[in-house]
């Protein structure tokens, strides 16, 4: 490896330092539920399995299976990078040493303005159905109710990221637990009620659920797919926590896959039960019915569940807090490692001494999140609804980079073995070629007026705020460049292809760890 000499402005420290995280704090099962928990199993199906079903009807069990192809595509492509490069920057640091400071800060931008723009959803959520919870539910119905509740969560995940990696994973393995035992009870007494005969529309699986030739349009097949991939988003939170796992090279990956892995499973399986039990149709309970599609859950809880109906209700609350939590961990972490590189000012990169977190970064991301919540509402709740439905475009963003990343990193050698050749070259590139073709159909869709629920400079609002918030990223990485503290890193010296990254070659001592200490 080479490195620049000390007045090129290198970041301080050494590899064996690290950045000053919380090293060998989790374990393979604590980085799993952590890549878990950040896709917010049971409030992603809420919101998305009504669509999918409106998009595709019984197809939708094989449009979530195959949405998964590109996901674990990509999983792959942050396993082998991260393997070399073990850095808590992920797509920044991986971009950056792939393809230059540009395309590197630009990613680590997709990373942000993702996470800003989920926790503003995750908190309305998170109102929205504490007071579903209390008294007649009405509360639930008042905008300024539900936005000062969605603050007050976003604060308190913040102070549980900020006081460090460990009291978060112990509040994870419960909140996950609580899903995973409400989709497990849905699942169960659905298929009781279908082999009972007390299921009101009783539908036989058939072969066609799972073919992908029996989509009916390619419309409709497109849009199905691209709602599938949001619901996968977020396993890679457990890559972002790569330093502070017990090995930091192979763990993460292995979490991520796995993760994944689970995902496809839940949400299948999932799937399947709701159409044994309800149907497709478009009328009463029937998961076709566009009255419903919102939130199918609400309309199935009290025919499946019984007096156990208000699980499902905190099912989905626990699974917007449990989510807001793990979207801030990456995206500080993100943060944190572009200020070590000097991609941002250097407040950012600082670390709390006794909790072992990016203190400021983490602070930051709960303000801006807070505040973006605040102001969207304040000024529409049509145009916030349609930041939410653009995430698509940031999502697919930072993973087509990061796949591509992985293909041009280790051009070296992509054919030296067949590991290489298959996990370095062609499964990277065919997802990061998927993502990039899902972006443009996504553009192109949301651009037409009638796409969302706005209309901003004659075109769609969902257009405007998603292809908006990457454009401000240029802006503001415009911004940076002209400052001094910046010239280090967008020349190359603090982070390029061969320089060495502040990553520890092995976890320290830490006296708190999860999962039975090191290994």
């Amino acid at each position: 490896m080479t490195s620049a000499p000390a007045d090129q402005g290198l970041p301080s420290g050494t590899p064996d330092q690290g950045k000053g995280l919380a090293t060998g704090s989790l374990g393979l099962w604590g980085s799993v539920v952590f890549g878990l928990a950040s896709t917010a199993p049971v409030y992603s199906l809420v919101a998305t399995l009504g669509f999918v079903v409106l998009a595709v009807g019984a197809q939708a069990p094989i449009a979530f299976i195959v949405a998964f192809i590109p996901m674990l595509f990509i999983a792959f492509a942050y396993r082998e990078l991260n393997e070399a490069i073990p850095d808590c920057g992920t797509s920044f640091t991986w971009a950056t040493k792939a393809f230059g400071p540009w395309v590197g800060w630009m990613a680590g931008w997709g990373v942000a303005v993702a996470g800003i723009v989920v926790l503003a959803n995750l908190a309305q959520i998170s109102g929205i159905y504490l007071w579903l919870l209390v008294g007649d539910g009405s509360l639930a119905e008042k905008p300024w109710v539900v936005t000062a509740t969605g603050v007050v969560f976003i604060a308190l995940m913040t102070w549980v990221s900020f006081r460090g990696v460990e009291i978060g994973a112990r509040l994870q393995n419960v909140l996950l637990g609580i899903q995973y035992l409400a989709l497990a009870l849905f699942v169960v007494l659905a298929l009781v009620g279908v082999a009972d005969g007390t299921a009101p529309n009783a539908t036989t699986p058939t072969l066609d659920w799972f073919n992908p030739l029996a989509f009916n349009s390619v419309e409709g097949f497109t849009e199905a797919i691209l709602l599938a991939l949001f619901i996968y988003w977020g396993w890679d939170a457990c890559l972002a926590l790569n330093e502070e796992t017990k090995d930091p090279r192979h763990i993460p990956g292995r979490a991520a896959l796995i993760s994944t892995a689970l995902l496809l499973v839940t949400y299948v399986g999932v799937t399947v039960a709701a159409m044994m039990y309800a149907g497709v149709g478009a009328e009463g309970i029937g998961l076709g019915n566009e009255a419903n599609s919102d939130d199918v859950f609400l309309a199935l809880k009290d025919v499946v569940l019984g007096q156990w109906s208000w699980l499902l209700v905190v099912a989905v609350l626990v699974s917007a807090v449990s989510s807001t939590q793990t979207t801030i961990l990456p995206t500080a972490r993100g943060t944190l490692s572009m200020a070590v590189y000097k991609a941002l000012p250097q407040r950012f990169g600082t670390v709390h001494p006794r909790f072992r977190t990016p203190s400021f970064s983490t602070l930051v991301m709960g303000i801006a999140a807070s505040a973006y919540y605040i102001v969207m509402t304040i000024i529409s709740e049509n145009i916030l609804a349609d930041s939410i439905l653009s995430l698509g475009l940031a999502i697919a963003f930072y993973y087509a980079i990061t796949g591509f990343a992985c293909v041009w990193y280790f051009r070296r050698d992509l054919f030296t073995s067949r590991h290489n050749a298959v996990f370095r070259f062609l499964l990277p590139l065919l997802g990061a070629l998927m993502l990039a073709a899902a972006f443009i159909k996504s553009a192109i869709d949301m651009a037409d007026a009638e796409y969302g629920y706005s209309v901003l400079l004659g075109i769609g609002g969902t257009f405007v705020t998603g292809i908006g918030s990457l454009a401000l990223g240029l802006v503001l990485m415009v911004a940076w460049q002209s400052r001094p503290g910046s010239r280090a890193f967008f020349a190359g010296h603090t982070l390029n292809e061969n320089s060495p990254v502040l990553v520890p070659e092995s976890p320290d001592t830490h006296p708190r760890s999860i999962n039975g200490g090191h290994s």
